[in-house]
């Protein structure tokens, strides 16, 4: 019997008492959820998307198709495999393992809920915690890109290699983006625990303003703005989703890194996939939306809000919104160029973090050091020296357009017009080879072969 009792707070030293066979069902249950909630998950993108296309969606399958994704996934581990011969046996199996194994992992940091009595025993609602549970999940999703790239040249064909290294670069932009996003939470909240990060978001922190007392909003969604929105673009890079699901690109690559996959190892990549969009959801809930506390319209009507297991519905209720996030995208965003996805995460997204970030450590400090007057003098300077920076920043010249007349009178008499070069893609070397081959060898700009 599971007797719901007062949501507390849990401490690092909570994870430590728990019996082993509370960690155990706990271990099952965020197993079983996070296949459960895959599941919901596609079929929720498959409805939403038809809704917004105006079509009918999966509707044949159990109630209103609702077990669509069910018989999907009974189905691919029963289809034929096939493996390419030229394929490495060993790193061919071995890659979509690890992607959905440091899938699984990650979201064993993420807390769900208070202390609760579950069978007489008071334990967190969260599989564990340590002090560095943010660095756990960032090291998860860097390791997960392994898998795809590792997939990409087991595979022994082009068009899977290319993927996999257009998931390498792509992983290591956003993941750095991510990561400093995550950085003005450490400075906020002052602990990198998961758990304590949430407690922290609970009140707001005071502070004054020319002699008034004055608290902070408590969800960082507000107070850190910026980096709200920083992650949840870089967020969308890291899981590879569209409008940047460029290592997967169907129209250039056929279908990416898992091109030569099939049968259960296929299935492993998809649901690898979906278990990376609700983990990243899932932190972003907890570090910028307060976790599983209710928000403050419903707390202030009701006192038990965050009490017992109520606190898995709003838990649940912020995952479902960050999941229709990436649906919504995926249904109204077209694909962005490979260079221009690129030049964003580098040239945008990491130069406005690190400008964010310094800016903090200023207010940091000067709230320790400076006077009020003298804090928010020099922080109103700062606003304004860079929005002079931003607003007289030379613009670049773009490069003059020229036409069709132009090009057609510029051109060789007797050519054909030719695509820009940068469309043009070289011969291969067997191709080279073969035309070599065909081709006889010239000697004072005459051929060799005569006839005699």
């Amino acid at each position: 019997m599971v007797v719901a009792a007062h949501a507390v707070d849990p401490t690092l030293e909570s994870f430590e008492n728990d019996v082993w066979w509370i960690v155990l069902i706990k271990l099952i249950g965020v197993f079983v959820l996070l296949v459960l909630l895959t599941l919901f998950t596609i079929n929720y993108e498959r409805k939403v998307v038809a809704r917004m296309a105006v079509r009918p969606g999966p509707n044949q399958v159990g109630p209103k198709g609702w077990l669509q994704s069910l018989t999907d996934g009974l189905k691919l581990p029963f289809k034929e495999e096939i493996i390419p011969k030229t394929a490495d046996k060993v790193v061919y199996f071995i890659a979509p393992v690890i992607s959905a194994t440091t899938a699984f992992t990650a979201f064993s940091v993420i807390p769900f809920g208070g202390v609760v009595s579950m069978f007489g025993h008071k334990t967190a609602l969260q599989l564990t915690d340590v002090p560095v549970s943010v660095l756990v999940l960032l090291a998860c999703s860097s390791m997960a890109v392994y898998g795809v790239v590792l997939s990409g040249w087991a595979s022994g064909s082009t068009y899977p290699l290319l993927g996999g290294l257009r998931s390498s670069a792509q992983m290591i932009s956003y993941e750095v983006a991510m990561g400093l996003s995550i950085v003005a939470v450490f400075m906020t909240a002052g602990t990198m625990s998961t758990s304590q990060i949430v407690k922290a978001q609970a009140e707001g922190n005071p502070f004054h303003l020319f002699g008034m007392e004055l608290t902070t909003p408590s969800w960082y969604a507000v107070l850190l703005l910026p980096s709200f929105i920083i992650y949840m673009i870089a967020a969308v890079g890291e899981t590879n989703r569209a409008p940047f699901d460029l290592p997967e690109a169907e129209s250039e690559l056929v279908g990416g890194f898992h091109t030569e996959y099939s049968s259960f190892k296929f299935a492993m990549f998809f649901l690898a996939e979906y278990i990376n969009m609700i983990t990243v959801s899932a932190f972003c809930t907890t570090l910028f939306l307060g976790g599983w506390r209710a928000p403050w319209p419903i707390t202030a009507v009701w006192s038990g809000a965050n009490s017992g297991w109520f606190s898995l519905i709003w838990f649940f209720a912020k995952v479902l919104i960050f999941l229709f996030g990436f649906i919504w995208l995926r249904a109204t965003l077209p694909r962005m160029r490979y260079d221009q996805f690129m030049r964003f995460g580098w040239k945008v997204l990491i130069p406005v973090n690190l400008v964010w970030i310094l800016f903090l450590s200023y207010v940091k400090v000067a709230n320790n050091e400076l006077s009020d007057r003298a804090k928010w003098l020099s922080i109103g300077g700062i606003v304004v020296v860079v929005l002079l920076v931003a607003l007289f920043w030379p613009a670049a010249r773009k490069p003059r357009q020229i036409s069709i007349e132009e090009q057609l009178a510029a051109r060789p008499p007797g050519s054909f017009p030719v695509p820009p070069m940068d469309l043009q893609v070289p011969p291969s070397p067997r191709a080279r080879r073969a035309v070599a081959e065909r081709t006889p060898a010239t000697v004072g700009g005459e051929s060799e072969t005569k006839e005699v």
